[in-house]
């Protein structure tokens, strides 16, 4: 292949932006702030489960509490009005007035029960209403932190598309400018090769894969037009002359 030895200079040039390029968008991929929101992410959905658990919880205690006081009010409400038919002496038969004492007896022991239970479901409930305080608590947190990664994230990401912007505009008219077939082999090269497409010789090394040139290649490189386009015999890449190659 031929191409004027400035159109391959020119093509250093290229190679410089496009690993610019190259950088951008890893650095773009990998901003700190990605993985950390990833993180988050993942540990909030946790934090939801087990809040909507704990809120199920609290729901069901507060029913359950609900129910047993209506029980406690319901003997106590029939208690208090036996007593009072007792008080009032409305019931004046003594066996009548002996099975009344002993129901009074009875319902004291289930009142007693009742409120044991009563007791025993409002520290569960306490307990419950702790946790799912706590969790919302984390979760009001972490989406503050998230909402502070967010916004961290797409300020330094504006910056990286900014620069992109700018390294595309520098590049489209050096692009212009080169032969097709020269640009057509160097995307190829670039695709295959990690990223770099050409590469000087400086000091008879190549610059893409840093080995150093042996002498026969050397020979045949020195001797070559300077518009034919040489190929490092070891990576495949471009080799772009200059008066740094040694030769």
């Amino acid at each position: 292949m031929k191409a004027d030895p400035f159109a391959q200079l020119k093509l250093l040039d290229v190679q410089e932006l496009d690993a610019r390029t190259d950088l951008l968008r890893h650095q773009l991929r990998t901003l700190p702030e990605l993985a950390e929101i990833d993180q988050l992410t993942a540990a909030r959905r946790d934090l939801d489960d087990q809040a909507r658990d704990a809120r199920i919880a609290v729901d069901d205690l507060t029913v359950e509490q609900k129910k047993v006081d209506a029980d406690v009010e319901q003997v106590k409400t029939r208690r208090e009005r036996d007593q009072q038919r007792m008080d009032q002496g409305l019931v004046s038969n003594p066996k009548d007035l002996q099975r009344m004492q002993q129901e009074m007896e009875s319902l004291q022991r289930r009142i007693t029960s009742l409120e044991d239970d009563e007791l025993e479901v409002m520290e569960r409930l306490e307990e419950a209403q702790r946790t799912l305080d706590e969790l919302t608590a984390r979760l009001t947190e972490t989406d503050a932190r998230l909402a502070v990664l967010a916004a961290a994230r797409d300020e330094k990401a504006a910056a990286l598309e900014e620069s992109l912007g700018e390294v595309a505009r520098q590049r489209e008219p050096m692009v212009t400018d080169l032969p097709g077939d020269l640009l057509a082999l160097y995307d190829r090269l670039r695709e295959a090769k990690g990223g770099v497409g050409a590469a000087i010789l400086r000091a008879r090394r190549c610059e893409g894969c840093n080995l150093d040139i042996d002498n026969a290649e050397l020979a045949q490189i020195r001797s070559a037009p300077s518009d034919t386009v040489i190929r490092c015999e070891e990576c495949s890449r471009i080799l772009v002359r200059t008066s740094e190659s040694g030769l």
